[in-house]
């Protein structure tokens, strides 16, 4: 599929240089001045060089304000906001005790970083943005267009927080949830104690009414999303936040396929798992319709190319995540949804921090501009051999250069580390502001554990250019320590979505090669004997989708929220995996 480009700037003149710095200090005063007055601010001890600087200088000053802040606020993780954050999970929690803990006021809700195997979520207080930011579509929980969208959304929340009001007669209720739960709850004005008053809802331009969002299985979730949305052929967006989880929800299709057509026919809902009291609502949202029953009938289950645009004649556009571990689906959801229908990503940012846009002169799966939308991306220098703690802003990048972000944001994290990395392709020929690509995590346990430092990315090009050479094509993979001989190595276990190929006992000679052109750390370790070739173990099929359910159901958590990771260093997932080994190449 072509994507429209246009002509980036490889360096910023010193007009355009100047007009970016001028637009990074007015955002970052907007969010440092109320911030600092945060019993974060006023009592971390990272901040007690910013503090003190500021005592002696003139506050109202925005020069030295901002020159303080560049000199003074180190780096930091998640762990100097942890005992603040632990706070809001005292019980009792008063409101007067967790009042302006990052930022004025009280959080909307606590947003919790994406599950994988290895740790447990990081929670991130998440503040009713300015009036000014609240207004942009991208903090609003739908984004109208013509026709309806396809985007199934779970209001599962991990849990509920309540704290005790001032009044001492009252308290609210905090949900910890995702981001895009909490983003969609907070744009739609939804609390919780109200949710059960919304089951007859149903939100214009949505294929699914809400009570869906209520479920809470994971299997019933997918089937009554697709029985709603396979009723209605005005669907033009299919929006997902993987596009692997896309895939999942198909299979689901495909298995139920002349349940959901019946249904349909006759206007009835399923007989599945766990609905209880969300059955009637929904029985009032569905008529019988034997005439789209009969055109699906026709169609077929989704197997066909172009299944999608044959089953909903308008849709125009595939929103999801499609890089990492999603890039295994891309394939099977070019071939069912056919070339007429563009797909693209939802821009890039993490539970922290919205950090870019899509780019849409550029790649609209890889490309993405800047934005200072939740906060203020400073950078650093993954190549540099000058100190890690020097940062960068976005006129001093150089295009072509490796750099992890580090953000100041709204909600009251100061130069926090993303823990990614990205590559600058550019700048922005209208504003100056980088065109970034998404590389992968900054991960130094890699090396630790396995001896050889490849980086993610090197890790998944590897297995994906085996599954194009002698594999074939992939559902899902992660990594995990072979240690069953010395040295050990990366040990592959992977998901086939069809036949394995004749010639693929030759993948592991494949990858091998690959990390070693990929990484001199590798290819020196492979020399000193500290490391052996990779192995790769296939697995059952259904595996990575029994892995989302389980997930969701275990931690009580909606499916866009489980990240397949790529290496499992958990021991007991580890062993849940390994369980599932049908073969080794």
């Amino acid at each position: 599929m072509s994507h429209r480009q246009t002509n980036l700037l490889d360096s910023l003149s010193a007009e355009l240089s100047q007009r970016v710095k001028d637009h990074v200090d007015k955002v970052l005063l907007e969010i440092i001045r109320p911030n600092f007055g945060s019993q974060f601010a006023q009592g971390a001890p990272e901040l007690t060089g910013f503090r003190e600087a500021i005592a002696q200088s003139d506050s109202k000053d925005d020069v030295d304000f901002l020159r303080c802040f560049r000199e003074f606020i180190p780096i930091t993780n998640y762990e100097p906001y942890r005992p603040f954050v632990a706070k809001f999970l005292t019980s009792p929690c008063m409101e007067a005790d967790v009042k302006n803990m990052f930022a004025p006021g009280l959080p909307y809700f606590l947003a919790m970083t994406s599950m994988t195997s290895r740790n447990a979520p990081k929670l991130i207080p998440k503040y009713r943005p300015p009036p000014h930011l609240f207004q942009q579509l991208s903090y609003q929980g739908y984004s109208p267009s013509e026709g309806t969208t396809l985007a199934p959304s779970s209001l599962k929340h991990w849990q509920v927080l309540k704290i005790d009001c001032e009044d001492g007669q009252s308290s609210k209720e905090m949900a910890v949830c995702s981001t895009s739960i909490g983003i969609l709850r907070m744009g739609m004005n939804w609390d919780l104690e109200h949710d059960k008053d919304r089951l007859d809802l149903w939100v214009p331009g949505k294929t699914d009414p809400f009570a869906i969002s209520l479920v809470k299985n994971y299997r019933t979730l997918f089937i009554l999303n697709a029985l709603f949305a396979l009723a209605d052929c005005r669907v033009t967006t299919i929006r997902f936040l993987f596009a692997n989880v896309f895939v999942i929800f198909l299979q689901y299709v495909e298995d139920e396929w002349p349940l959901l057509v019946e249904c349909i026919e006759k206007g009835i809902i399923p007989d599945v798992e766990d609905l209880g009291d969300l059955r009637a609502p929904l029985e009032r949202h569905l008529t019988p319709n034997p005439v789209r029953a009969a055109e699906l009938r026709e169609i077929g289950p989704p197997v066909i190319q172009g299944w999608a645009v044959r089953v909903w004649p308008d849709l125009k556009q595939f929103v999801g995540i499609t890089g990492g571990q999603a890039a295994f689906s891309v394939p099977k959801i070019i071939h069912l949804l056919g070339p007429s229908v563009t797909i693209k990503s939802h821009g890039y940012g993490t539970a922290e921090c919205g950090l870019a846009r899509v780019y849409h002169e550029g790649n609209p799966n890889t490309d993405f501009k800047l934005t200072f939308r939740d906060g203020v991306v400073e950078f650093l220098d993954v190549r540099s051999n000058e100190p890690s703690d020097r940062v960068l802003s976005s006129w001093e990048l150089v295009t072509g250069g490796d750099y992890e972000p580090v953000v100041t944001t709204h909600n009251g994290l100061w130069r926090y580390r993303i823990a990614d990395v990205i590559t600058v392709k550019g700048f922005a020929p209208d504003d100056g502001l980088p065109i970034i690509n998404y590389l992968h995590r900054r991960d130094d346990s890699l090396g630790v554990t396995f001896g050889a430092s490849c980086t993610e990315s090197q890790l998944m090009d590897a297995i994906v250019s085996a599954a194009q050479q002698s594999i074939g094509q992939i559902v899902a993979f992660t990594i995990v320590l072979d240690d069953r001989d010395k040295p050990v190595t990366y040990g592959y276990l992977v998901e086939l979505a069809g036949e394995l190929r004749q010639d693929a006992r030759t993948a592991t000679r494949q990858i091998f090669e690959n990390l070693i052109s990929a990484s001199d750390d590798y290819r020196l370790v492979v020399w000193q004997g500290k490391s052996r070739r990779p192995t790769i173990r296939i697995v059952d099929k259904g595996t990575f989708a029994e892995y989302h359910r389980q997930k969701c159901e275990q931690m009580n958590i909606a499916v866009g929220h489980v990240k397949v990771p790529v290496v499992t260093f958990d021991p007991a997932m580890k062993e849940w995996f390994l369980e599932r080994v049908i073969m080794e190449l």
